[in-house]
This record gives C-alpha cells, sequence and structure tokens, in this order.
C-alpha cells in the first residue's frame, strides 16, 4: 500500500493492484469506503473496445464476459493474475502511479497500454488525472464503447444513489435518489450536474464528479446496508460518455472524489468553474464526438477532425452535456467543406424531456465547398421544437457520401 492523510481524509492504493484505489476514509479512526472484493471492484480505471468478443491466440472469454470485447482494467484480470507496476511516486501530498493492466476477461493477457493516474487531497477532496496510453498492435479503428471514468465500488453501508437529473441544473432543485438495480441490470441516468453519490442512512458518503460525464451508471450488488472491504455486498457509480479508442491513442480525464454529505458533495460540485455554454475545440482530441456513418483521418488530431464522408447519411455526434434552449439559442460550427456536392448540412437536438434525433427537431444550412474555413451561425431558436434542456447534438454535413469537412470548433452563444 502507499498512503497519504492530510488530516481530513486518508487514501490509499494498492502498489500490486497497479495503484487502484482500495482505501478512502475519514482521518482517523474511521471506516474504508472502498470494497476490494475482487479484482474488479476498487476506484480503478477500465476502457472497451472493439473486437468483440475480444480474442487472443488460444485465449478467449467465457461466455459471460465475452461481450465485453476488449477491456483492460487497473487492477487485474477476472483470473486474479495482477497489472504490472512500472513506476511510483508518494511525496507524502500526492500520488502518480503508472501500470501495465490486465484485459479482465481473459487468462494472463497484458493490455497492450499504460494507465497512468495522479492523486492529490484537498480537505475532503481527492482530485484525480488519469491517463491511457495506447500501444495496440491491431490498427481497427472500432466504433465507440461506453467507458468507465472511472469505475467505483463502495461497501455495503453505502447503497443509496443520490444525484440531481432534472432540467434545471445548478439551481438547488431539490435531489433524488435513484433505484440500485443489481448487476447486469444496472441503473442509468443522466446525471446533468455531472455528479452522483453513494450515501448511508445517515445522508454521508462518496460523491463523484466528472465535468465531462452526464452519463451515469451505477447500482448495488446483493443485500445492502451492511459489509466491509473484502465482502460481496457493495454499491457501484461509473461517470461515462462514449469514446473512440484509436489504436494508438492518448486519453484523458479527471475526476473529484469527496467524502461527505450530500449537500457538502454537491456544494463543492457548485464551487466549480463551468462555462456559460457547452462549447468543444477539436485542436488536439475529438472531445467526446463520435461519428456514424464517417470515419476520421485517426490519432492524432491536428488543428481539427478531418472526416472523411465514406457513406450517405454521415452524422457527427456529440457527447452527453446540459444546456438550457432559451439561454443557448445559437450554434456556431467553424468548418471547412470539400468536395461535398451542395452541402446541405443538418444540426439535430436531443433534449432530457424529448430524447432521440428527429426530423422535427432539425434544422439546415447551406454550406461552401470551397475547402476554406467558415464560421456558421445556426440559429436553433428559429425552431418551435428547440425548448427545454438540449442534452445532445447531432452534424450531418451532408445527406450522401463524398468529399470531407474539417471542423475545428463547434460551441453555442446568446443572441
Amino acid at each position: 500500500m502507499s498512503w497519504i492523510d492530510n488530516g481530513v481524509i486518508r487514501l490509499g492504493v494498492d502498489l500490486q493492484l497497479g495503484g487502484s484505489i482500495t482505501w478512502l476514509s475519514r482521518s482517523g479512526d474511521h471506516p474504508n469506503v472502498i470494497n476490494s472484493f475482487d479484482l474488479g471492484r476498487e476506484i480503478q480505471m477500465s476502457y472497451y473496445a472493439g473486437p468483440v468478443p475480444f480474442i487472443v491466440g488460444e485465449k478467449r472469454p467465457s461466455k459471460y464476459w465475452e461481450g465485453l470485447g476488449w477491456n483492460p482494467i487497473q487492477a487485474g484480470d477476472a483470473f486474479h493474475h495482477r497489472p504490472r507496476l512500472l513506476e511510483q511516486r508518494n511525496d507524502g501530498h500526492s500520488l502518480y502511479v503508472k501500470c501495465i493492466p490486465m484485459q479482465w476477461p481473459l487468462d494472463d493477457v497484458p493490455g497492450e497500454c499504460t494507465f497512468e493516474s495522479w492523486l492529490e487531497l484537498d480537505g475532503p477532496v481527492v482530485h484525480a488525472r488519469c491517463r491511457l496510453v495506447n500501444a495496440r498492435s491491431d490498427h481497427t479503428l472500432y466504433p465507440p464503447r461506453g467507458q468507465e471514468l472511472p469505475a467505483v465500488y463502495t461497501n455495503g453501508p453505502w447503497y443509496r444513489i443520490i444525484s440531481y437529473t432534472g432540467a434545471k441544473p445548478f439551481t438547488n432543485e431539490a435531489v433524488s435518489q435513484l433505484e440500485a438495480m443489481p448487476p447486469p441490470r444496472w441503473n442509468k441516468w443522466d446525471a446533468t450536474e455531472n455528479w452522483s453519490a453513494l450515501v448511508d442512512d445517515s445522508g454521508r458518503g462518496l460523491g463523484v464528479w466528472n465535468p465531462g460525464c452526464v452519463h451515469f451508471v451505477g447500482g448495488f450488488n446483493t443485500k445492502p446496508g451492511a459489509g466491509g472491504p473484502k465482502d460481496n455486498p457493495c454499491g457501484y457509480l461509473a461517470p461515462g460518455r462514449l469514446e473512440m479508442l484509436d489504436h494508438n491513442i492518448t486519453h484523458e480525464y479527471r475526476y473529484d472524489l469527496v467524502l461527505g454529505t450530500v449537500e457538502e458533495i454537491r456544494a463543492h460540485v457548485y464551487r466549480q468553474p463551468r462555462a456559460e455554454f457547452p462549447a468543444w475545440q477539436f485542436a488536439a482530441d475529438r472531445q467526446g464526438w463520435h461519428y456514424e456513418r464517417a470515419l476520421d483521418s485517426g490519432w492524432p488530431i491536428h488543428d481539427a477532425l478531418d472526416v472523411q464522408l465514406n457513406q450517405d447519411d454521415p452524422a457527427i455526434i456529440s457527447p452527453r452535456f446540459v444546456a438550457s434552449a432559451e439561454n443557448a439559442p445559437v450554434l456556431i460550427i467553424e468548418a471547412a467543406f470539400e468536395g461535398v456536392a451542395a452541402p446541405r448540412a443538418q444540426i439535430f437536438w436531443s433534449s432530457l424531456e424529448q430524447p432521440g434525433f428527429v426530423e422535427k427537431r432539425s434544422l439546415r444550412f447551406e454550406g461552401k465547398s470551397d475547402g476554406a474555413f467558415h464560421e456558421y451561425r445556426v440559429r436553433l431558436a428559429d425552431s418551435p421544437e428547440y425548448r427545454g434542456a438540449i442534452t445532445q447534438l447531432r452534424f450531418d454535413p451532408a445527406d450522401h457520401a463524398g468529399g470531407a469537412v474539417r471542423i475545428r470548433a463547434i460551441h453555442f452563444a446568446g443572441e
């Protein structure tokens, strides 16, 4: 174990489990919140990609795990093989760990990648930053998969899932208790303030905030209310979003863990800076956007997304977010169309109240197929269907295959 303690909370990572977090408690004689019944628990990094099933030589997953596909995790595999620790540092205030993870569904197969995590204490908060560096021999760009950013497991007393799921985030509206479904039927919800918590009967527990994630998955395994780190009962939370993982990608994210009451957890989130409008700059990565019936030029991203429109009805889809239609009437797209015959682009939107992409919740705009970047301002508020809490966008650059579009930025704006 490697420990840091700031007098408010105590954090421990297991160096034999790739630096996964196996202990988090208040300082002093207080119980550990984190469950480590097996190597799939803990608080740890976990990624997913194709192919499904993932097979290496003669090694293939059991039927129970074959739907996971490529799934390196930080702590080890389902057969109790542990990862290889490459580097670790502890200066008394922060921790750093680097490891080669294991493929969870396979028997003793290391991942062709490295995981890194940086952990720092700040009062009752753990600030975490994580990095995947891929070096897969399979260069196929597989479809996007939902990621655990990170996977979090708590002990039996912390079984009540609390979050805000309403259409008016950051207005102190009432939070909700969500049903803690058992595996594999975990519950799924939009945490519109980017946080959720697992708490005990007194309302104290562990909050997880990831500013890049609205979608959460969670639940509870077996009988709630009791059990320690090596017992089977456990709560589960994972903020996540769809991500495309190239064979050579470097993928990073950050999150905070907060020990306290629901009110204290939420207050921490409210103190964090946030943009007035959702905005995506594609100078170095995809920012969580993904494609259907289209492909980009692959990793690394240089200054813009370079999307090849190689099938009819190509679509470029945003991560989930929350924006008030009333406060964000205009969408600005900085893009260059090249070789696209009469680009008549289309923007779709989905809302919390009316999820999904349908024709009536869309607007068209005319592009210029001259290869030069232009700023296109689409006034979504011109549509009577543009209302409520907007949660996702779909950008269709053209109706038919052919040509390409380069995208530097997409962001909302006022009038």
